[in-house]
């Protein structure tokens, strides 16, 4: 469900969590991002509003959005993560059981699993995140 790129947002976010303006070089060392992808996706979370782009000698990124209100659901889908844990839960796809049948048992189960998923997914913000990163180092 969360791909390599997810991931690499995740971390460069994370690089960015402390609101200083850090160019794509840093980021990409200290948080081992290949730098093929850090662009890219560093752009993505520009247009998202969770990253700004700050142009010229001393330009660079900065967090642009308060990290507690990020959520992992939503990262996901700038990304262009399906959150979905099957191809049968996207709403645009077209079930040939259900089409046939109407009801499918399997489907139903399957959804249910969906919402818990989704509820979890949209209630672990980036800040909650990272935080419980920070504390797994203090934690025995």
């Amino acid at each position: 469900m969360i791909t390599r790129e997810t991931d690499y947002a995740i971390r460069l976010l994370r690089g960015l969590m402390d609101h200083d303006i850090h160019t794509t070089a840093q980021l990409t060392e200290s948080e081992l991002v290949p730098h093929a992808f850090s662009y890219k996706i560093l752009k993505k979370l520009a247009g998202a509003g969770y990253v700004q782009i700050l142009r010229g000698a001393e330009g660079g990124y900065r967090l642009a959005a308060d990290p507690g209100t990020i959520t992992l659901y939503d990262l996901m889908r700038v990304m262009g993560d399906g959150c979905e844990i099957t191809h049968c839960m996207d709403e645009d796809y077209e079930c040939p059981w259900r089409k046939e049948h109407r009801i499918c048992a399997v489907h139903q189960r399957l959804a249910r699993i969906q919402n818990a998923v989704n509820r979890e997914l949209k209630s672990c913000t980036l800040e909650d995140l990272l935080r419980q990163e920070d504390n797994s180092n203090t934690v025995s």
